[in-house]
């Protein structure tokens, strides 16, 4: 097995390292006749603290997806995500709250920014506008653009609101979205010809997000982020996704793709996802949170850590079931370690079972419950 492993990530690194090299070989002939695009990763922070990320690329308009779109349609679209040329060493002109900030792509074109908020944010309210230009940077005539237009794009924020009484942290691939990863070959095939219609939701999920959202009192707005170890360039795929399916929106939070060893192996899955729980938590000091993940890889032990890191901060864990009886003994041998910190982590067979554990915490409506139980008989169907 060991062999086997070995094999693969080398394969797997030499493969990238030829990728690199066809594409920076390709890129002055090809992409200089594409137009420049910020890809903005939607913002997100506290009252004290506001996290930004983004990439520039140039790269045309990604055609927007249908339930009609044929095989090739879909690799085509996967082309253009992957092969898409990074804007290195360019300043990114950041507008947000009224004031201005600066900063400069990385070699891989992703720029990256906290910033500090006034104190007079309006009460009540959870998304600001941001804007993105590139400082010296025109776009070339092409048939997208015309000549000397200027490189902009504008987005939104996310601060939670100081009444939130929560926050929650959610893995994707087997969690939200049915992804089988524990199944390399499976998970090509649905990551890279399929498209946000074709993916599928695990059952009753939207209503459980979006009760976890209001919380106990429709009034209220629990911020809900995402992270995953998916790369930056399946962004826009994941927000058609929870778009179509009505998932509640939140910040992403995905990593650089790399064909190496450190994207095979479980210690760089491990090393990202927490670090950017970490990030999460230390731009909400004031809040506590729901965890939810999977067992198909180690979303119980990262939390399991969290909880340990937090004490005090971490109300509950669900982890859907996803794995074989084997792997089910481990986590439960880590949910008794969460109850000695008075942290509830579920195994649950669906997301029904969840719901149902969140309302006796006073996390959610009890009134939701039925909602969610239809959401879960409709996506089953």
């Amino acid at each position: 097995m060991s062999s086997w492993k070995d094999f693969l990530v080398n394969t797997a690194a030499d493969v990238d390292a030829q990728f690199d090299r066809l594409k920076n070989r390709l890129s002055g002939r090809l992409d200089s006749k594409k137009p420049y695009r910020i890809i903005y990763y939607r913002g997100f922070g506290s009252p004290t603290a506001v996290w930004l990320k983004g990439r520039v690329l140039r790269q045309n308009d990604l055609s927007t997806p249908s339930d009609h779109d044929t095989f090739w349609q879909n690799l085509l679209a996967t082309y253009q995500r992957f092969g898409s040329e990074a804007v290195a060493n360019v300043t990114v002109r950041i507008e947000a709250f009224g004031q201005v900030h600066r900063t400069m792509t990385n070699d891989e074109g992703y720029f990256e920014l906290t910033i500090n908020p006034p104190n007079n944010l309006p009460p009540g309210r959870a998304w600001f506008p941001v804007r993105y230009a590139l400082e010296g940077v025109l776009q070339s005539d092409t048939l997208e653009t015309t000549a000397n237009e200027p490189v902009i794009k504008d987005g939104y924020l996310l601060i939670s609101p100081t009444y939130s009484q929560f926050g929650v942290i959610s893995d994707i691939d087997d969690t939200v979205l049915v992804t089988d990863a524990t199944n390399l070959l499976q998970t090509a095939r649905l990551t890279f010809l399929g498209n946000a219609y074709t993916r599928l939701p695990f059952a009753g999920i939207a209503a459980f997000y979006r009760a976890l959202q209001s919380g106990p009192v429709t009034t209220l707005f629990n911020p809900i982020y995402f992270v995953s170890s998916s790369p930056w360039n399946l962004y826009d795929l994941l927000v058609d996704f929870f778009r179509i399916q009505g998932i509640p929106k939140g910040p992403l939070l995905l990593r650089d793709f790399d064909l190496s060893a450190k994207l095979l192996a479980s210690e760089g899955h491990h090393t990202h996802k927490l670090a950017m729980i970490r990030k999460v938590l230390d731009v909400n000091p004031q809040l506590p949170f729901v965890l939810i993940g999977d067992s198909g890889q180690q979303d119980p032990e990262i939390y399991t850590r969290v909880v340990r890191e937090n004490p005090g901060r971490i109300l509950a864990i669900y982890i859907r079931d996803v794995s074989e009886d084997q792997r089910d003994e481990a986590v439960r041998e880590l949910i008794r370690t969460t109850q000695v910190y008075q942290v509830p982590m579920l195994l649950v067979s669906d997301t029904v079972a969840a719901a149902e554990h969140a309302a006796s915490l006073g996390l959610i409506d009890s009134d939701t419950i039925p909602e969610i139980r239809a959401d879960r008989r409709a996506d089953k169907e």
